[in-house]
């Protein structure tokens, strides 16, 4: 078989406000992980950087950083700034599509929450203990675990918490 190279790419944001953390659910006609619990993020499309001029001669930077600020403000009307890498994954969904998933941490900078339409129809503003109270996508809960250690200065590599 040959080597598969084509990924689907997104990038997510654990939004951090006041010592809390915003997850929102997933629409009921989502076609991955309906009515679940998530935080905010979207995929990246080639559009993101091709129609801006290129940062150096060869070259695009803060290309996820800028996707990641337009899908948030998109998704759920936000301003965010301190944007941190947090972890990353990598699946095949039940559709065969591959996907890489870059988790970020980022400092709310502004604005309401306002959910777009089709895409989310709740959202909580959670501490750590709380989101154990939430149907979260498996995973989210360490990301979030993840966020509250980078918040303390500890860093490390995902894992599976208790």
């Amino acid at each position: 078989m040959p080597e598969s190279t084509l990924h689907e790419v997104a990038v997510t944001a654990i939004v951090v406000h006041e010592g809390k953390y915003l997850i929102t659910r997933r629409s009921p006609n989502k076609k991955r992980f309906p009515g679940m619990w998530t935080v905010p993020g979207g995929r990246l499309k080639v559009e993101d950087y091709l129609e801006l001029p290129k940062d150096t001669e060869h070259y695009w930077y803060n290309v996820l950083e800028k996707v990641l600020k337009r899908e948030v403000k998109e998704e759920v009307g936000l301003d965010i700034a301190n944007i941190i890498y947090v972890t990353s994954l990598a699946t095949v969904h039940q559709d065969g599509v591959p996907s890489l998933v870059i988790s970020c941490m980022a400092d709310y900078a502004g604005g309401e929450v306002t959910l777009q339409e089709n895409e989310t129809d709740a959202f909580a503003w959670i501490t750590l203990e709380e989101a154990k109270g939430y149907e979260l996508i498996d995973g989210i809960y360490d990301e979030l675990v993840m966020t509250e250690d980078l918040r303390c200065g500890v860093r490390g590599e995902w894992e599976r918490k208790e």
